[in-house]
């Protein structure tokens, strides 16, 4: 029994933490035992690894990043920040309408992240837990909406080309017979139009009287 509650310190199988002058001499150990470029350089154990190929859009994204250039496109955070108190130019109503909009853009947003926050405050984040949940439940119900109507347009694309194969005989036979009529058509014209020549040359070819 004496065993059982004796101090942890006096167990064999446990070892103490040790200090910070032991830690500093592994850490010189290792450090020696490794390759100056060990950092930089695989492991000769590892095999080669496969050549990442990134899309043009990602690779100008990566270059954008790393030249430190603004993002393009996407979101404008700052468009929901409170805008500075500047002097509207009134003499520029174009201005004025844009400033205006963005103050309009800007109050709304922070209107409704206030609300957010006094909501989350005086309820607690349980009600802020609830109201993403159902906000999930939405999202979800227009997902399975959204493939529900992708569903019936398939099965819609599938029921209409299975109709187009089973009269595909009979449109092609209607062609032929369109073009063969077309065809005639062009005939009998080419034939009058002979014909009230050769009217026309014999009419003058008749002596005057």
């Amino acid at each position: 029994m004496s065993l059982l509650i004796g101090s942890h310190d006096s167990l064999p199988y446990i070892d103490r933490e040790p200090t910070d002058a032991e830690k500093d001499r592994v850490r010189a150990l290792i450090n020696r035992e490794l390759p100056a470029d060990y950092l930089t350089t695989p492991h000769s154990s590892l095999g080669p690894l496969s050549e990442t190929k990134f899309s043009e859009l990602f690779s100008k994204e990566i270059e954008r990043v790393a030249a430190g250039q603004p993002m393009e496109g996407g979101i404008d955070m700052a468009r929901y920040e409170a805008p500075e108190n500047e002097d509207l130019d009134t003499t520029d109503p174009k201005a004025n309408r844009f400033a205006l909009r963005q103050a309009y853009i800007a109050s709304t947003f922070l209107s409704g992240r206030t609300t957010n926050l006094q909501l989350l405050d005086e309820f607690g984040k349980n009600a802020w837990l609830v109201s993403n949940s159902q906000a999930e439940e939405i999202l979800q119900d227009l997902e399975r909406a959204l493939a529900r109507v992708k569903a019936e347009t398939d099965e819609l694309n599938k029921a209409r080309k299975a109709a187009q194969e089973a009269h595909k005989g009979e449109l092609l036979g209607l062609q032929d017979t369109w073009k063969r009529g077309v065809g005639q058509i062009l005939e009998i014209q080419v034939a009058t139009d002979e014909l009230r020549q050769l009217i026309y040359d014999r009419q003058h070819q008749l002596p005057a009287h």
